[in-house]
C-alpha cells in the first residue's frame, strides 16, 4: 500500500503525531523516511480538509528541532564510540566514507552544515548527533536547527500543499474540458454522419402520372 494511501486511513490527530514522530527520530538520528512522510501528508492535506496544513507544519517543524536537539545531547555525551556503535547498526548509513563526509561539512560550513542539512537525507540524520560529537557551542546549534527546522519542515509542507491545490483544481478544470470536449465531439460526429446518411440516402421516385 502506498504511504498516502495509508494515511488515508488513520485519522489527523495520528497524521500529526506520526509526521512528528517519524521526523523527530530521523533527526535524532535514526534513519527513517521523515521527508517522504512530510511530503505525502502535505499533499493529503491539500486534498482534505480533515488535516490542518499549519497543525502539520508546525508538528514537523518540532519534531525536527526536538529530535535534531536531542541528536546534539547524545552526540555530545558518546562522543565518536556513539558513531562507531551506530555504524554497527545502520551499516548503509553510518559508514565511515559517509561520517567523514559529514565531519568534512561540518568542520568547513559550520553552523551552515546544520542548516542546509535539512535538504540533504544524509546530513540530516547527521545533523544533530555529529555537531555534538564535534563539540559546536550549543547556542550556534540552536540557531542553525531552529531555522533549518523551520524553514525546511514548514516550507515544504507550505509548498506541497499549494502545489497540491493547484494540481487539483487543474485535474478539475482538465476533467470539466474533457467533458465539455467530448460532449462536443459527440455532437459533431453526429452531425456528419446525419449529412453523410442525407447523401447517401436514395432520392424519392416520382409517381407517374
Amino acid at each position: 500500500m502506498h504511504v498516502q494511501e495509508w494515511l488515508e486511513t488513520v485519522p489527523a490527530v495520528a497524521v500529526y503525531a506520526l509526521v512528528g514522530v517519524v521526523i523527530g527520530l530521523e533527526s535524532l538520528g535514526i534513519p527513517l523516511p521523515g521527508e517522504i512522510i512530510l511530503v505525502s501528508s502535505a499533499l493529503l492535506a491539500s486534498q482534505h480538509g480533515d488535516i490542518d496544513p499549519v497543525v502539520l507544519g508546525a508538528c514537523a517543524t518540532a519534531g525536527a528541532i526536538i529530535g535534531d536537539s536531542i541528536g546534539y545531547a547524545i552526540g555530545r555525551k558518546g562522543g565518536r564510540p556513539m558513531l562507531a556503535w551506530l555504524g554497527a547498526k545502520f551499516p548503509r548509513h553510518f559508514s565511515e566514507a559517509h561520517i567523514a563526509t559529514a565531519e568534512r561539512s561540518f568542520q568547513k560550513w559550520g553552523m551552515w552544515a546544520v542548516f542546509f542539512g535539512r535538504f540533504v537525507a544524509l546530513l540530516r540524520i547527521f545533523a544533530g548527533p555529529l555537531a555534538g560529537v564535534l563539540r559546536m557551542p550549543y547556542w550556534k546549534f540552536l540557531i542553525a536547527n531552529v531555522l533549518g527546522g523551520i524553514v525546511w519542515a514548514g516550507g515544504t509542507t507550505a509548498v506541497i500543499y499549494y502545489v497540491g491545490i493547484v494540481a487539483e483544481s487543474w485535474l478539475k478544470r482538465f476533467s470539466w474540458l474533457g467533458l465539455v470536449a467530448a460532449v462536443l465531439i459527440g455532437v459533431t460526429s453526429m452531425l456528419v454522419l446525419k449529412r453523410k446518411a442525407k447523401k447517401a440516402a436514395p432520392e424519392p421516385v416520382a409517381a407517374a402520372d
